[in-house]
């Protein structure tokens, strides 16, 4: 029986690094410490696993990346699109190829936590990392999020019942707000649920910031809930010592989209002129935000990118993956690590489906059943090394516990970007001029 302790969960962005995978013959046996959706995640990565094809036949590996690197080398504006699911070394390799062939790049965050990233641009992210949560807050509001579902260790390990420095009694020194348009299982978790009209969400924030700064309104409601309501919650957050507001899709993808962030983000610094008060979102993938750091110190930017000029260009609306796919716009498509067909809207997926579809991905999945070619990957974190950024931003290893017949995303894409240079060398020659020789 092979014991590696400290594995890394993959599944969602708490990331929690503090299992134990227990595997025998080859096979996981065992897994301690994680959540009902970490220890699916290791103990069942062999079911549903995808297999190598070109056109719905079967094919070698090699097969495959090599009519991947033809396509990509002939198409003329490709996307590249997924990568929250894998590590950052693959998510650099995406990167890289985008440059090399003059493609969009976008990742899942396009069709979920895009707004917060667009807030943070617009005012900036008074945040804290998890241990400061669970070592200092003692006043926890979760708005338009629902982690006993999503994220089941985040309260038992940072935000509701864990003991730190500063909560030694852990839940009891705790309040929780829960504010959401509808009840939710982890309303059960707090002390105090606030249910709000659909689409109302800035309206509140508005409120909420004029009465931390001492302007009172004459009217005797705000999205639904009476005025007075609001009042007790203000005053409830310049009274605590430590303060932070978690949101998730609930607030992102709501009427007002990034500027119902913005407007949550305000209201967190205005908190500061009478304590110590932050804002974090609840992401959902694995590694996104990784996805969102590299792309960042690569490109400029954090995603919806477009590197067709040879160099790189943002703009959300037209660059993101939605957009591009619902006006038809792309000739092929690289989709690493994601299920684009399930999850795009109509016609979006209806376009995908319809250009050459390269699909990188160790699980089949309706992307998979419809792609042009098929390429099984190990499953990071699982089956392959590599590094995640947890939720707030802090790198952690992921480690190898088991083998796996196929290469990593890693390895696809750099032997993907080989084909491509053998096919095109002058993208080569663009991407690396020659030396000056001087006067």
């Amino acid at each position: 029986m092979q014991v590696t302790k400290g594995v890394t969960c993959p599944f969602c962005g708490v990331t929690c690094d503090d299992l134990e995978v227990h595997v025998e013959d080859g096979q996981i046996r065992e897994v301690k410490n994680a959540c009902v959706l970490g220890r699916d995640t290791f103990l069942h990565h062999l079911k549903g696993l995808a297999t190598p094809r070109i056109d719905g036949k079967a094919a070698t590996v090699d097969a495959c990346i090599e009519a991947a690197a033809e396509i990509l080398a002939r198409a003329k504006y490709p996307l590249i699109y997924g990568l929250d699911s894998t590590e950052l070394h693959a998510q650099r390799k995406a990167i890289e190829l985008a440059d090399l062939i003059g493609a969009n790049i976008d990742h899942t965050s396009s069709i979920c936590h895009a707004p917060s990233l667009q807030a943070v641009q617009t005012v900036g992210l008074p945040t804290c990392t998890m241990g400061e949560v669970k070592n200092r807050a003692d006043l926890v509001i979760f708005w338009g999020c629902n982690p006993a579902e999503a994220h089941p260790r985040h309260p038992t390990r940072f935000s509701v019942t864990a003991k730190g420095m500063f909560t030694p009694q852990g839940r009891k020194d705790r309040t929780i707000i829960h504010v959401d348009v509808r009840k939710t299982p982890s309303t059960r978790m707090a002390d105090a649920f606030i249910q709000i009209k659909p689409h109302s969400d800035y309206e509140i924030f508005s409120v909420l910031t004029a009465l931390v700064k001492g302007h009172d309104l004459d009217v005797a409601e705000v999205g639904g809930v009476p005025m007075e309501e609001w009042r007790r919650l203000v005053a409830l957050m310049k009274d605590a010592d430590y303060g932070i507001l978690h949101w998730g899709m609930g607030l992102t993808m709501t009427r007002g989209k990034y500027l119902n962030i913005v407007a949550a983000l305000r209201l967190c610094q205005e908190l500061h002129r009478f304590t110590k008060f932050q804002g974090a979102p609840l992401r959902g993938h694995g590694n996104v935000v990784g996805m969102a750091q590299v792309l960042t110190w690569q490109t400029g930017f954090p995603f919806a990118v477009n590197l067709s000029r040879g160099y790189p260009r943002f703009n959300p609306g037209e660059f993101s993956v939605a957009d591009l796919l619902a006006r038809g716009e792309v000739d092929a498509a690289l989709i690493i690590g994601a299920d684009a067909v399930g999850n795009l809207p109509k016609q979006a997926a209806a376009h995908i489906t319809s250009i050459p579809l390269i699909c990188v991905d160790p699980k089949e999945s309706e992307t998979t059943r419809v792609a042009k070619i098929v390429i099984p990957a190990a499953q990071a974190g699982v089956a392959a090394t590599g590094v995640a950024y947890r939720m707030d931003h802090i790198p952690l290893p992921m480690k190898k516990v088991v083998d796996s017949p196929y290469p990593s995303d890693r390895e696809i894409l750099d032997r993907i970007i080989a084909g491509v240079s053998v096919r095109r060398p002058e993208l080569v020659r663009r991407m690396r001029p020659a030396a000056s020789t001087g006067a």
